[in-house]
């Protein structure tokens, strides 16, 4: 079974829903205590081994780019000015054996459109796609979410989507798998369909912003017609493989933090402030401060 060495990060969506924070500034770009949320959906796809990062990027998202560059001035000024904590962490935030490949999507036209433009670098090769805007934090004792993902397919072979279970006023909102228990955390998926009203939900286990996907995906993308919204979607190329090609649905061991909205935003920035060892203590003795 072939290693995921390769991962595709869509970017170019335009993040209205925190508009005017987002006017000038990639959604992916804020963020959580003192790191983007890219980085942190980055640094899960390091930790399974993912040594090729492919991001589908639109316009005004050069940040990204800038961010995962070599930044000549600011080192050369943290370096005079012999602060070698911070020249460190800039000179690290991605390991010197990955790639950064950026392609740009020319319309908005749907996930399972981002997830196509990433063919010409992925080719046949099986690969991940994390979407930022889904922040998972790894219960203790875990790899990261994608990575832990990669495991079952090192084991499993097929294509996995990481799903979580949502209240069914809320499937609307995702991808809703129905799937047959096969092991632990590990369902194999019957069928999956893109928002469905809750009274036609098959089920309300939702599929959430990580995926594991053969290259196989990308002869059933090219060939879909526009579905829900009037888009290319990922979860309907998905159903038309699961036809052909095996796909299971795995729980995560994490906590899912919806950075897509304000609310999902905030619970994250207090989760990880109260995880963080240069503000933990102090942010709690704050919280606790707090009159509600």
């Amino acid at each position: 079974m072939r290693k995921i060495k390769k991962a595709v990060f869509p970017v170019a969506g335009l993040g209205s829903r925190f508009l005017p924070a987002t006017k000038a500034q990639p959604k992916e770009m804020l963020p959580i205590v003192d790191k983007p949320l890219i980085q942190y959906a980055v640094e899960e796809a390091v930790e399974a081994g993912i040594t090729e990062m492919v991001f589908i990027t639109g316009r005004n998202k050069r940040a990204i780019e800038d961010h995962f560059d070599k930044a000549y001035e600011l080192e050369s000024e943290l370096e005079a000015a012999g602060k070698e904590a911070l020249l460190n962490m800039v000179r690290n935030v991605i390991p010197k054996n990955v790639n950064c490949i950026y392609i740009r999507q020319p319309a908005a036209l749907g996930l399972g459109h981002a997830v196509l433009c990433a063919r010409p670098v992925i080719g046949d090769d099986p690969f991940a796609v994390l979407l930022a805007d889904d922040l998972m934090d790894a219960d203790t004792g875990y790899k990261s979410v994608i990575a832990q993902m990669a495991d079952v397919y090192e084991r499993e072979g097929g294509s996995i989507v990481a799903v979580q279970d949502v209240p069914r006023e809320f499937t609307k909102q995702y991808g809703i798998v129905s799937g047959a228990p096969y092991q632990d955390r590990l369902e194999k998926v019957r069928g999956i369909i893109e928002k469905p009203k809750p009274e036609d939900a098959p089920s309300t286990l939702a599929v959430v912003g990580r995926y594991i996907l053969s290259g196989r995906i990308f002869s059933y993308l090219e060939n879909l017609g526009k579905g829900s919204g009037g888009e290319i979607q990922l979860t309907d190329g998905i159903a038309a493989m699961l036809q052909d090609f095996p796909v299971y649905a795995y729980r995560a061991a994490a906590t899912r933090y919806d950075c897509g909205s304000k609310l999902g935003y905030l619970k994250a920035s207090v989760a990880l402030g109260l995880k963080h060892k240069e503000t933990s203590e102090e942010f709690a003795e704050y919280l606790r401060s707090v009159k509600l």
